[in-house]
């Protein structure tokens, strides 16, 4: 703990950056993590939802439900498909793929970089600050023979100029390991946003159905009198 303390003292300008670097990364980490909880969509609690809306109020009804929603799939993948449903189901399909590509794709990958790259720094400014630390320990090694003085009381500071390594890694093995995990959940997310736009389709296509089963009633009906005066 003494040796931990005399590295923050005396190797400040190396001790300081390292954990600036270090609450930055754990902060982007949180600030990433809580953007993931907001963005999740519980498709089976929303899709029913969804579908009554559809039938009840047609794609209109469904696009101001959409846009009074937070969470991503509603708010932006829908809003873009209904917004063009009148174009036809192409026009459809091309505009949430641009939206999952050019839109959310990027907003789930935000703040991502920025911790690979905080990660990468601060192993190798570790690094920089154990070879500047040993280099000035052998100096004054060699110094100490050369006046005759006994090196073993600058051999401590070897140990002590590992402390930036060390450092180094507690920051980036973290931040490494949460950037691969983000990294997964991005791709498990893109493909339910490609499964949802499909499901959104589907949905569609058998709201444009559904109004022409009812349209044979009244014909039918128009027809019975016409039977009953022809018989008469």
């Amino acid at each position: 703990m003494s040796a931990f303390l005399k590295f923050l003292f005396e190797d400040w300008y190396f001790a300081i950056p390292m954990f600036l670097m270090s609450g930055t990364g754990f902060t982007l980490v949180i600030w990433r993590l809580l953007l993931n909880l907001n963005a999740a969509t519980n498709m089976n609690e929303f899709l029913p939802l969804f579908q009554e809306k559809l039938e009840r109020e047609g794609p209109e009804g469904a696009l101001r439900l959409c846009k009074e929603r937070t969470d991503i799939i509603p708010r932006k993948l829908y809003v873009a498909g209904l917004e063009t449903s009148k174009q036809g189901m192409a026009a459809m399909r091309r505009a949430m793929a641009n939206v999952i590509e050019l839109e959310i794709l990027p907003d789930l990958n935000f703040v991502l970089p920025t911790i690979l790259a905080i990660a990468k720094i601060a192993t190798m400014v570790g690094l920089l600050g154990t070879v500047i630390s040993m280099t000035n320990t052998f100096q004054k090694i060699g110094d100490a023979v050369k006046e005759g003085k006994p090196p073993t009381e600058h051999s401590g500071a070897i140990g002590l100029a590992l402390f930036a390594t060390a450092l180094g890694l507690v920051t980036a093995i973290p931040l490494v390991f949460t950037h691969v995990l983000f990294k997964a959940w991005v791709a498990k997310f893109e493909v339910k946003l490609k499964s949802a736009a499909q499901k959104l389709l589907v949905l569609m296509q058998s709201a444009k159905a559904a109004p022409a089963k009812p349209a044979a009633a009244p014909a039918a009906a128009a027809g019975r009198p016409a039977d009953a005066s022809a018989r008469r």
